[in-house]
């Protein structure tokens, strides 16, 4: 039925029940699994000359760091479970896109993903990439609350 499934990730503790619930399910199916951490890039509509310069390269900086915190997690929680991961890095307009672009490009079959479940003016302000992967998505999706 499937033959990868994709786990996407922030390195945020609600990610991580999104990760276990993904990497249970893959070693119950006997799949590997994707996990991506999406980069969205920095806007620099505010930022002008060295001062753009300079919050770009601090932003790269603490964005490699993190990723290289997460991927050392998620290759450890992986290990935990027996399950072979893949741990890789998009980088996209925005979370959304990035995952549903990964799960196309891996040939993934099912997408695990972690949800905050806001509701009303607070889901409207922040938004939900999760919201918008189950309204995009071709392939089937879990939420994990």
């Amino acid at each position: 039925m499937y033959t990868r499934i994709l786990i996407p990730t922030d390195g945020s503790q609600l990610a991580t029940k999104g990760l276990d619930h993904g990497l249970a399910l893959a070693k119950t199916l006997g799949l590997p699994v994707t996990v991506v951490c999406v980069t969205v890039p920095l806007s620099g509509l505010a930022l002008q000359g060295v001062v753009q310069g300079q919050a770009f390269e601090s932003y790269d900086q603490g964005v490699r760091q993190e990723l290289a915190a997460t991927e050392l997690f998620v290759r450890h929680r992986a290990a935990e479970a027996g399950v072979v991961a893949e741990f890789i890095n998009e980088t996209a307009v925005s979370a959304a896109t990035g995952i549903l672009e990964t799960a196309q490009a891996r040939n993934c079959g099912l997408i695990v993903i972690s949800s905050h479940g806001r509701t009303g003016i607070v889901r409207m302000i922040l938004g939900s990439q999760t919201q918008d992967v189950l309204a995009r998505s071709t392939i089937p999706v879990v939420v994990v609350k």
